[in-house]
């Protein structure tokens, strides 16, 4: 499906932080920041100290975070406004010039900060030279692209649901929105469209008859398609099941999958929410449970263009440590002469 998103704004639902708590948590930050000025995101004391410095977030969106990892909700997701971000360089349109976290502080150790509640930070070699916050914005030349580099309709998909270790958590941070104000940010939740799927239908998605393209960014070489093997879309207990899947990027092998992959499509598009993400907007994606997408916007490269900053949170580091690079930078799971690579090319 391409066409646009329709969703229920989840503005009136979000956790709103006032100005004095915002300017008490943009101190903590820049405290923090001197403090370890020329050290990595991936330094663990940095880290270690981020997680204490997250006392500075006021206790509504503190214990909302808290709730949001122990128990989710049926939308999976969770907003948080009104975060500081301090000051701004111009928005990259090329991946050269993505600033280093000291070029932007604030807004780094603020999204740190929560994500630390969440679970532990962590990210992915392949992917943005495994920094521990991403830049998400429109790059020239790669308009088309359903990846964080494009700007046309982003199909709604679970965070890199084709590798072994997806994150639990992911955040998106607010620095600039589109001109226009029209790129919406979309979740759905597979509890909210479990109801709404018979018996069977949610029986074969159960099924291991599906299989999902790696990211391009994933790959040593962009030219070749490598899918994960057959493996289920939903997992875990009836009540509250995990879901793994990418409506541009999971293959169907049967037609019962393919299906039953079409009305799990609709029935999320029926149950979405979604906000037009504003400067100091921070929404957190349940990952295990919540697919997210974006309605197109035309970028202008103006250097302020739409400006999103991402992070990642596992629940707990000690399942992919011996998986673990650089600080907290997982090793890639698609290396030059993979097998997988040659067949692709056969």
């Amino acid at each position: 499906m391409t066409e646009d998103f329709r969703y229920t704004d989840l503005r009136a639902a979000g956790v709103r932080i006032d100005t004095d708590a915002s300017a008490r948590i943009e101190q903590a930050a820049l405290r923090l920041a001197g403090e370890n000025a020329g050290r990595s995101l991936h330094d663990t004391d940095l880290l270690h100290a981020v997680e204490l410095a997250a006392a500075a977030l006021p206790e509504a969106a503190h214990k909302a975070l808290i709730s949001f990892r122990d128990e989710g909700n049926t939308g999976g997701c969770l907003l948080l406004t009104g975060l500081p971000l301090g000051a701004l360089p111009a928005t990259p349109d090329r991946l050269e010039d993505e600033p280093a976290w000291p070029e932007v502080p604030v807004a780094t150790l603020v999204q740190l900060m929560a994500m630390s509640v969440l679970g532990r930070s962590f990210s992915y070699q392949d992917e943005k030279s495994g920094h521990l916050v991403q830049d998400v914005c429109p790059k020239k030349g790669e308009e088309d692209r359903q990846e964080n580099s494009g700007s046309v309709l982003l199909e709604l998909h679970t965070e890199d649901g084709f590798h072994p270790h997806p994150p639990h958590f992911l955040s998106l941070l607010c620095l600039r929105g589109d001109s226009e104000g029209t790129a919406a940010t979309v979740t759905g939740s597979v509890l909210d469209a479990l109801p709404l799927l018979d018996d069977e239908t949610v029986s074969v998605l159960r099924a291991p008859e599906f299989r999902t393209r790696f990211s391009t960014s994933f790959l040593p070489d962009e030219t070749v398609e490598v899918l994960t093997d057959p493996m289920p879309v939903l997992t875990g207990p009836d009540r509250c099941p995990e879901l793994h899947v990418d409506f541009h990027g999971t293959v169907a092998q049967t037609p019962r999958a393919e299906r039953a992959l079409d009305r799990l499509e609709q029935a999320m598009r029926r149950s979405l929410k979604g906000i037009v993400l504003r400067p100091g907007d921070l929404i957190v994606v349940d990952n295990r449970r919540a697919v997210h997408g974006r309605t197109g916007f035309t970028p202008r490269y103006d250097g302020q263009d739409r400006w999103l900053r991402r992070s990642f949170a596992v629940s707990d580091l000690r399942p992919v440590n011996d998986r673990l690079n650089e600080g907290r930078s997982h090793v890639p799971v698609v290396t030059a002469g993979d097998p997988r690579l040659a067949a692709t090319t056969a």
